[in-house]
């Protein structure tokens, strides 16, 4: 990592003033100002749309302005699109043209999820083909983030710049400990009802508590044209290649030359937020973000800090 990169980049578990500085930036991008002004089309009412690509139907919605750089959403172990935060997306697509998909097998596009990070990548790629585009922003969150690794490291020309949230590099290790924390997680919801969620991407303190009510209430508002849920072919292949990825050796990423904004909590239970600062080291141009007393979903936590970040990053 650069000198510019290491000034960026705070030690883990430190705020570096972030909790403070969330409440100014977001007087200054209000929710109001973030909405968007064409039209009343959101996250919560966009329609649902397909592409064929290579004969199998993929999911996707889009909205935001029709022109410039697209941010392709690569959403999470288990998720489909009704997964993502809306206040994430319509934060981003305020000013930025956003298109989130279903990959190959997931919610309602068809196939079958594949059992490797490449070639979910691949599909990946192959869906933004299809739609016609050259070039493309791309933000990963958690499996999401192993996967937009894969796009620019498969195809370099296509990607502008990256935003990695939740992630890690290949090849990280502690494979086995994520397993058996997501394992107690699940136990822990089935015995509560509740979504694992809650303790899988938010710490069990008072904020992390009334974080997740939030964002959990945020998933409901759309009601209509809802996705399909996860099948339990597209669990298994996940978790297949979530573990051969962690075993598999390490990626050069210093042929990532893009910028990148990696993003995490400081207590991320799934993706160790040291992986995170491991990656920022081995991208030639990264700047790292660590969000305080937040988990794996602490981009959801923060939500206020971390959309108009990625707005400025895009924006460069």
């Amino acid at each position: 990592m650069n000198e510019s990169n290491r000034a960026a980049a705070p030690a883990i578990g430190a705020s570096s003033g972030i909790g403070e500085a969330a409440a100014g930036l977001w007087n200054q991008v209000s929710v109001d100002a973030l909405k968007q002004e064409a039209n009343d089309v959101s996250w919560k009412n966009v329609p649902t749309r397909t592409v064929d690509v290579g004969g199998v139907p993929f999911a996707y919605r889009e909205l935001g302005p029709k022109s410039g750089v697209p941010v392709i959403f690569l959403h999470h172990l288990m998720a489909v699109l009704d997964d993502w935060d809306p206040r994430v997306i319509d934060g981003i697509a305020a000013q930025r043209r956003v298109i989130a998909f279903d990959n190959r097998g997931v919610g309602a596009s068809g196939g079958s999820v594949p059992p490797t990070i490449e070639a979910m990548g691949r599909d990946a790629i192959a869906f933004i083909r299809a739609l016609g585009l050259g070039k493309v922003d791309l933000l990963g969150f958690s499996l999401g983030g192993g996967v937009a690794q894969m796009v620019a490291l498969q195809a370099p020309d296509l990607v502008r710049r990256i935003v990695l949230a939740g992630t890690g590099p290949r090849g990280g290790g502690g494979i086995d400990e994520i397993n058996r924390i997501a394992a107690i997680a699940y136990l822990k919801a089935a015995l509560t009802l509740s979504d694992p969620r809650n303790f899988l991407f938010f710490p069990r303190t008072p904020a992390g508590k009334r974080a997740a009510k939030e964002y959990f209430a945020r998933l409901k508002e759309r009601v209509e044209d809802r996705d399909k849920p996860i099948s339990l072919q597209a669990r298994l292949a996940q978790l297949k290649a979530i573990r051969a990825a962690g075993l598999s050796a390490p990626d050069d990423l210093s042929v990532i030359t893009q910028a990148v904004f990696v993003a995490n909590g400081d207590h991320d239970l799934m993706v160790d937020s040291c992986l995170s600062a491991d990656m920022v080291r081995r991208l030639p141009n990264a700047r790292l973000t660590i969000y305080p007393d937040s988990g794996h979903g602490g981009v959801f936590q923060y939500h206020q800090a971390f959309v108009p970040a990625v707005l400025d990053f895009l924006a460069d």
